[in-house]
């Protein structure tokens, strides 16, 4: 009997998922609304309120997430096509040596810092409902460490574990939050919030780019996860149907909890409300589902990036979840709104490059597609323009541009640059031309 399928702890990494271990697409979907479920998402929601009053924030939500899933879908179906995670799947745009270190590198030092920010997160606010509610001084560093430790060990079974728990802890989430959110509407909240106008409205590029930004990382690992799915149809459904429903309405509920308690702290929210105990268990769940996802995601970029055998990424995630419980420990949440904005330039271009290989120029069809040894320069070259303008640029939402700039300038390079060594396309043009005057 075939190990692969039989042990608890997963074995696929770097290879391609067989056929017969493709899941159905509601088993994804759930993977995902627990990944957008989250303390951070919360967080962002409020914090996208701190600059626009309640109508303007859910609009820069929508318009902000329904962006990301736009290129998630185009990222993730061609990971379904080929079974292969989302930085293996990029080793033509990238090369092989360009996509296991530079990217693998951006995406693990991403994925770890999430996994420290809502560490930390989840930690604090523990320690606030024990101390508020409870009157138990609870440490810190003690809480850090459990609830670290928790979820990254989840995360080493892989997938399977992680979709088991996603699909226990969801509908609980849905319901505490929906809960939460009808405490605050019977004790008047409605008039507080619509009638809340901030102190400066800081425009419409602040909220979109907060809202992308939230699930940039994500997006661009989808192929994790997508690899699984069986066709092209099922990668949407999971994308759409598990991330624009529950990843709007968490920033939503997030922006309207804290306007009502007049809070950003998930914790007082709830206690302030009468409900500790739901606090307790929405911050625990949520962190719990979704930083499974961020370590199991930082291991695959890990493997990739030092070339390992599928059988080390339970070791490389453990590594990971290990890296960012001391990260956490160390204060990590301190820097968590700089974190954010480092991530909108740099973690969306990478998908920019990405969608220009497989669908622009690579036509969308995976009996072209073949990695490419060494480093495509054309493709990092495109990263590193849409970067700078995702970091620098201030026309329309610099985020959004920044995808463009790299769609743009990776297919002007593949386009005027004839050469063997760097430009994987033109070899791909080479070897169709050669087969043609052979048919």
């Amino acid at each position: 009997m075939d190990e692969k399928k039989t042990s608890l702890v997963e074995k696929i990494t770097l290879t391609s998922v067989p056929a017969d271990q493709r899941k159905s697409w509601p088993s994804i979907a759930f993977i995902w609304a627990g990944s957008v479920i989250c303390i951070p998402a919360l967080l962002v929601g409020s914090l996208i309120s701190a600059g626009m009053n309640f109508k303007q924030s859910a609009l820069c939500m929508v318009i902000g997430y329904v962006l990301v899933v736009f290129y998630m879908c185009l990222m993730g179906i061609q990971s379904s096509d080929l079974g292969l995670p989302a930085t293996v799947a990029i080793s033509r745009a990238y090369g092989k040596r360009g996509s296991s270190f530079l990217v693998s590198l951006v995406i693990a030092v991403c994925m770890i810092g999430w996994f420290a920010a809502q560490t930390s997160l989840c930690a604090s606010s523990f320690c606030n409902i024990m101390s508020g509610y409870f009157h138990v001084n609870f440490p810190l560093w003690l809480s850090v460490i459990i609830w670290g430790c928790l979820m990254f060990i989840t995360s080493v079974y892989g997938v399977k574990l992680i979709e088991f728990l996603n699909k226990v802890s969801v509908p609980a989430l849905f319901v505490m939050l929906i809960w939460g959110v009808i405490s605050c509407l019977m004790k008047g909240a409605v008039a507080t919030v619509s009638a809340y106008e901030p102190p400066a409205f800081l425009g419409w590029t602040y909220g979109i780019t907060l809202a992308v930004a939230g699930f940039a990382s994500g997006a661009i690992c989808c192929g994790d996860y997508t690899r699984y799915c069986k066709s092209r149809k099922d990668t949407i459904l999971s994308s759409v149907v598990g991330v624009l429903p529950a990843g709007i309405g968490a920033l939503l509920i997030g922006a309207f909890l804290s306007l009502a308690a007049g809070s950003y702290d998930l914790s007082v929210v709830f206690s302030s409300f009468g409900l500790p105990i739901v606090g307790m268990l929405v911050l625990i769940l949520a962190t719990w589902t979704t930083n499974t996802g961020n370590a199991y995601n930082s291991g695959i970029a890990i493997c990739n990036m030092f070339s390992l055998k599928d059988n080390m990424r339970s070791w490389m995630t453990l590594l990971a979840g290990v890296i960012g419980t001391l990260l956490s420990l160390l204060g990590f949440a301190d820097a968590f709104n700089n974190f954010l904005n480092i991530i909108a330039a740099l973690v969306p271009a990478v998908a920019g490059v990405a969608i220009a290989d497989y669908w622009i120029m690579g036509r969308g069809r995976p009996d072209l597609w073949e990695p490419f040894d060494g480093v495509n320069w054309i493709g990092v070259v495109a990263w590193l323009a849409g970067a700078a303008v995702g970091k620098w640029g201030t026309f329309f939402v610099p985020t959004l541009m920044g995808i463009v700039v790299a769609i743009v300038v990776y297919c002007l390079g593949a386009l005027l640059i004839k050469s063997e060594k760097i430009n994987p396309i033109y070899v791909m043009k080479l070897k169709l031309a050669q087969s043609s005057r052979e048919e």
